[in-house]
């Protein structure tokens, strides 16, 4: 899925830097694309890199890249919203102890 449409991407792997969203023409190969994007993470990565990727918006070279089936999907969709996901793990943790 594109990380900005959230639309289905019809692309092949390997993903060419140069793909974009048939859609809404967002680059394909971006951070926000990728299975390894963790915000918060060294340089917003899982995977171990050897510099930071300033745009996480725009096509890049990192070798780690292979894309996140479910990149694109929207977090404020029902059930799915930051605070529902924060209040589930509050929930689960208070259950520990009760």
């Amino acid at each position: 899925m594109c990380w900005k449409c959230g639309k289905n991407l019809d692309v092949l792997a390997p993903v060419s830097r140069t793909e974009v969203c048939g859609v809404c023409g967002a680059d394909v190969r971006v951070c926000k694309n990728c299975v390894y994007y963790a915000p918060g993470a060294q340089y917003d990565c899982r995977e171990t890199v050897d510099g930071l990727v300033a745009d996480k918006e725009r096509s890049n070279f990192c070798e780690a890249f292979s894309l996140n089936p479910s990149a694109g999907i929207k977090t404020n969709a029902p059930g799915k919203s930051a605070f529902d996901k924060a209040k589930k793990a509050r929930s689960a943790f208070d259950a520990l102890f009760s």
